[in-house]
Order: C-alpha cells, then structure tokens, then sequence
C-alpha cells in the first residue's frame, strides 16, 4: 500500500510517499512560498534531491505540483497517480469532535470547518488540501490525523481555564494542546530505548522548533501541556509570546489603540525570541551573536531554556517522578546549546546531561550520564509515519485509538 501524508500550511505543502509493503519511505519534500513570488519546491527520493522553482498560486495548484514530481520520468518515483491507494491530512484543531484519526467524509469536512474559528491559520489550509486531493483524486481515501487528539486524554483539572464556565459550555474556550502527533511518536520511541511498556512510563516530551510545546505523559497519555486553546500559550517561542499576564493585553490596547487583530499579530509574529532580540528567530543565529557578546540574544536564549525548566518541574510535580525527558523537533534536534542550558540546574530532579554525548549526538540517542536516575533522549519526531500508521490501520480495519501499537515502538 503507497500512502501519501501530507501536511498543508498556509503558504506551504510537505509530504511523503511511504510503501507499507516494503516499509520504504519512497519520496519526501515540501512546497514553500504558495500563492507569493518565488514559489519552489524541494523534492527528495533515495538518491537525489531537487529544488526548483514553480508557480503555485493556491493549495490545488501546489498539490498538482507534487504529483508532477511524484511521477516524473526521471526523479519520480511512481508512474501514475493511482499507484496511490489512500492519503492522510495533518489537522491542526479537531476540538472536541475528535479524539482520534478517522476517515474523512462530508460530515467531517464539516466539523473540521467550524473549528476553523478555533484555528484560523491552519484548518483552512489543511481543509485546502483535502479539496484538491478530492478533486484530483475523487476515488482516494482520505484520512484526518488531529494535532489535538492526543491532548484529549487530559483531565478537566488540567485543561479547564479558571474563567466562566459559560465561555466553555457556549464557545469551547479551554486547553486544547498541539504537536500531538510529535509527542506520540517520540514518547513510544522513549518507551522502547527505555526497554518498557508505554503503560508503565512517565515521560516529559518538549517539542522545540520555532513552535515550542511541552507535554505530561503518563502510561502514554497526555495528562497535561503547555499549549492552550491556540498554539500561543506556554513556552517562549520563535515569534510566540508564551505565557503573559492577560492583562499586558489590556494595557497595551489603553496605551497603544491596538485592535484586537494587531495585538493578536504582535503576539504571535513579533514576540517570543523575536521580540526579545528585535533581529532572530533562528536560533542558530541567536547562539552565534550571543558568544559575540550580544546581551539581547544572550537574554533571549536565558528565558527561553527558564520557561522550560519551569514547565519540567511542574510536570515532573504532576507526574510524580520522571522516566525520561525527551528533546524534539528543529531546535531539540539539532541545538547541543539549547539542550544543555535547559537541564543545566535541574540535577536535583535526578536529570544529569552527559557534555560529551549531548555535543556529538545528531540522531536518537541517549545523552544522559550513565548513572543519571532519569533518561534524557534526543529522538527525531516523524509525525508523517504516524499519519501513515494510522492511515493504514484505518483502511485495514484494525486500528484502535487507546490501544493501538505502532511499527516503531517494536
């Protein structure tokens, strides 16, 4: 079975073609830029890769671009379309209408379109592709694979805002969690380099790219997370704010005349590391001019790793002790710097960073001292073999939400 997963953002489409029979990832790339000026693509197979440019002026259009590439005679990697048996979409927002992965008909459509208000940079564009796949695919199944699900298993007590109870019950305002897919897949990946049982695990996961989320898992589910009803609550971020006393907002519109959509701007795009340095996002970028002795970038990089041992502490409270702590994504990945400065000081909870494996380690692996009480992996998320996984479990019938076992925790 071909399965293609696809991830559509406002401006971008990433992809991968996986074969489920020979367990081979077939072709992988993305599609930046949709609908501006200079619009390309970065296509990549098992033995080469290609960046072109090419005009996308909507999601249908960037979709028909990846098929053109997918079956192109020299660096295709199928001969036509129909070679592909199903597709699954990474939703953002599913609200409380989804706690699972499930195949996508009109009354789905519909359900991930009123949550749009929820989500409105990114279930418009993930609803865009599931169009143009309708469209270009008509006889394909599709199937939706939520960010949020995962966070479904918190309690009311972690995911109920101490507001009226009305906002909740009339307009859905409560924590909802994102990077849901990232936190499965790398906390079953823990589970295995623990040698244990999902069930038996309490795990801290932090997602660190330019979004940045933290969440609780226990026994494999989330029971707590830094993200709240938008993807701008919780940890410093790359443009994010985090976490603020809701009333700056207020004080800011009496000083400034914001409207609420500028404030919301300013929250989302000029803030985080950005606003503090007032130059980078890149954290890369902010390391290199902070060694130069740039104080900005130097505070930037200070409070960014505080928010995050401040959330390891209240999750390893909530927990009750901690297995492992696990670093993800762009800046988890790749970033020795950010990783060290997060666990530096935090030996008292049984959490010791080994130097030398954490300066070396640029795939999974454990980079915790060898006596440390508590496990600290570095483990790159693959949110795509999740879609996969659970595409394939769906169309085969066999796939259960609560008790449902991955390729990769094997």
């Amino acid at each position: 079975m071909k399965i293609l997963a696809l991830n559509c953002g406002s401006s971008s489409v990433k992809y991968q073609l996986y074969d489920t029979d020979t367990n081979r990832l077939l072709a992988k790339g993305a599609l930046e830029r949709i609908g501006f000026v200079g619009t390309f693509i970065i296509h990549q197979t098992e033995y080469q890769k290609h960046r072109l440019e090419c005009d996308c002026v909507n999601h249908k259009d960037a979709i028909f671009t990846v098929f053109k590439f997918l079956t192109d005679e020299e660096f295709g990697v199928i001969s036509e379309l129909n070679q592909i048996d199903a597709v699954g979409h990474r939703i953002v927002h599913g609200g409380e209408l989804f706690n699972k992965s499930v195949l996508i008909d009109d009354k789905v459509i519909n359900a991930i379109d009123s949550l749009a208000s929820l989500a409105p940079l990114h279930n418009p564009p993930n609803l865009a592709g599931i169009t143009a796949i309708k469209s270009l695919l008509p006889n394909v199944p599709q199937i939706a694979v939520f960010d949020t699900a995962f966070h479904q298993t918190m309690p009311p007590t972690a995911y109920l805002y101490a507001i009226p109870m009305k906002w909740y019950e009339k307009y859905g305002v409560r924590k909802y969690g994102f990077h849901g897919t990232s936190h499965l897949y790398v906390t079953r990946r823990a589970a295995k380099l623990l040698n244990k049982d999902i069930k038996d695990t309490k795990l801290i996961s932090l997602h660190i790219g330019n979004g940045v989320s933290v969440t609780a898992v226990k026994g494999g589910k989330s029971i707590d997370t830094s993200m709240g009803f938008t993807p701008l609550d919780g940890a410093v971020m790359g443009t994010r704010s985090g976490s603020i006393d809701p009333a700056v907002v207020l004080f800011m519109i009496d000083k400034e005349g914001f409207s609420s959509e500028e404030v919301n701007t300013v929250l989302n795009k000029r803030s985080g590391v950005l606003g503090i340095t007032g130059r980078y996002t890149d954290r890369r970028d902010i390391a290199r001019v902070a060694q130069e002795g740039d104080k900005l970038c130097k505070l930037a990089m200070d409070i960014e790793s505080y928010r995050l041992k401040k959330l390891i502490g209240e999750y390893y409270a909530v927990l009750g002790g901690i297995d492992a702590v696990i670093f993800t994504a762009g800046v988890g990945e790749n970033s020795s710097i950010a990783r060290k400065m997060v666990c530096d000081g935090l030996e008292h909870f049984g959490i010791n960073i080994d130097n030398e494996k954490n300066e070396t380690a640029h795939s999974e692996a454990d980079i915790s001292k060898n006596e440390s009480p508590v496990k600290i992996f570095l483990i790159p998320t693959n949110e795509e073999l999740v879609i996969i996984e659970d595409v394939k479990a769906i169309l085969e019938g066999n796939y259960n939400s609560t008790d449902f076992k991955y390729s990769f925790e094997v």
